[in-house]
This record gives C-alpha cells, structure tokens and sequence, in this order.
C-alpha cells in the first residue's frame, strides 16, 4: 500500500499538472469505494482544483465550485493499487479505470485501481473537520519534544504505534521497519520503555527515511507509479523491510522477520536487540 513517500511524490506530480484547471464532466465505472457516487457526479463538474494536499497517505483535491457554493475538497486514498493521473484522451484507459474526470485543457484526469481497495469521497464543511481529526500527527512535522511525550504515554509496541494511523499519519510498514533498523530498535519493544536518546533516535531516524524516499520518488514493490507513470528508487535503499535471511548492511546478521500486530515485520537480532523478559521469581 501507498505510504507518505509514495502519496507525497504523486502530489507533488499532480499539482505540476491539475492546479488550476476546472472539471468540465465525469464519468464513473464500478462505484464501490466511493462514499457517494451520486455526490461526486453532481458536485464535481464546474470545480476549479485550487490546490492538492497531502495527508498521511492520502490527499485532497482542494476545489471551488461554480455558482458560490461551498467549497469543497475530493478525499483521495490509493489502497493498495490505486493510482490518479493525467493523461490525453486518445490515449487507451486501462482495463480498470473507474473515475474519468475531463478537465478544461482537454485532458482526463484518470483514477485506476484493479483492486478498489481505495476510497474516493467528496466532502465539505463539518464532514471535512471531521474526517481530518480522526487522524494523527504529520511525521515529518511532529517535534521531538512532543513525540517522546507521546511515546511515554503509550505501552503499545513500537512497530504497532508507528503503525496505528491516529498517532502518526503516514506511516506503514516499509517505513517502520526502516526506521526502527536505523534508530536501532527492536519492533516488539514497548513504546514507554524506550530511553530519551532512543526516542530522539527513532524520531531522527523516521524524518531522515521519509525524506530520503520522497527524494528517489518512493518504493515501487508492486503497482506504485508517480504522477508521470516512472517507478520510484527507495526499494534499492531498503536495509529492513522484505529482507528476511539477508545479511544485515551493519553487522551482518541474518534479517529475521516477525508478526507484530499482525504485520510482517523485519529487524536485524543483533542490531535491534530484543527486550529481555521478566523471570517470575516464585514464592517460598
């Protein structure tokens, strides 16, 4: 699935290309994932795409409507295999194209996604605040102070916070794994044991990973794509994730991979060493 580095360059992409411009019509395929297909059918057409923004791993279409209504945004998440972009009408739409979007320089924007594990909404006013607040602080915006306040109040593990979405929005289980290798941190370790310096070193560690993945374009594992239909680089930098039985970059032990919250998830035993268990002392 799409995480912050993946959403962050196709917006980035997007708005080179969509800012600016006005939905003239759309028109939809399989309607499954979309809140309220007869919503976006009506409120759609007549918009001007003012900006595109990021959140956690999905992003708003930011749009004024024709005639002084009010405005609005279009909730974009990607799942697992979706994907939004332009392209010129004579080109063939894909076998599982489900939202065609005819803007007013005569291209479509175009939202694909065979397994329509996604959601498009479009959403106003209080619906908007409320969708917004479900959710938890931008990682690359948080600061240190404030994220070892919060992971001295949580006895969740770590791997699972990191990837529980009303803490941090954004992050999934490439770039846990990633950041936990560099910070050094076994993934079952429970979040309020860990140490000031090993809290600022995952918080280091999670900026650094998330902006070195943003620079190469993300990671292309399966179907992710940027704006422009170019595979991102970071999957050459991984040193964690998907590596079980390959040598550590630092130490060279074997990566192992285990289930944390119900997660694959891969950490090197000799660098992220495990917490030690508390032996029962039995009563005389």
């Amino acid at each position: 699935m799409p995480e912050l580095p993946e959403v962050e360059t196709l917006v980035r992409g997007l708005r080179k290309s969509v800012v600016g411009r006005r939905i003239l019509e759309v028109r939809l395929g399989k309607t499954d994932f979309i809140d309220d297909a007869a919503a976006i059918e009506r409120g759609l057409p007549g918009c001007l795409v003012t900006a595109i923004e990021r959140v956690g791993k999905f992003f708003l279409l930011r749009l004024k409507p024709a005639n002084g209504r009010v405005p609005a945004a279009l909730l974009v998440h990607l799942g697992m295999t979706g994907h939004l972009s332009p392209h010129r009408p004579a080109e063939p739409a894909p076998k599982h194209t489900h939202v065609v979007m005819r803007m007013d320089d005569g291209r479509e924007l175009r939202y694909t996604d065979p397994r329509r594990f996604g959601r498009m909404a479009l959403l106003s006013g209080a619906a908007l605040a409320a969708e917004l607040a479900r959710h938890g602080r931008e990682p690359l915006e948080i600061s240190e102070a404030e994220f070892r306040a919060r992971l001295a109040a949580r006895r969740a593990r770590i791997k699972a916070l990191l990837l529980d979405q009303s803490f941090l929005h954004g992050i999934g289980n490439i770039y846990a794994d990633e950041s936990l290798w560099r910070a050094r941190i076994h993934p079952i370790r429970v979040a309020a044991s860990l140490t000031q310096q090993q809290a600022r070193a995952l918080h280091r560690a999670i900026r650094k990973v998330l902006a070195e993945a943003i620079r190469l374009g993300g990671s292309s594992i399966s179907d992710y794509r940027d704006a422009e239909g170019r595979p991102g680089f970071f999957q050459l930098r991984h040193r964690a994730y998907d590596r079980e039985g390959k040598p550590c970059f630092r130490c060279h032990a074997r990566i192992r991979r285990i289930l944390v919250a119900g997660r694959g998830s891969h950490f090197c035993p000799r660098c992220q060493r495990a917490p030690r268990s508390k032996k029962r002392t039995s009563k005389p």
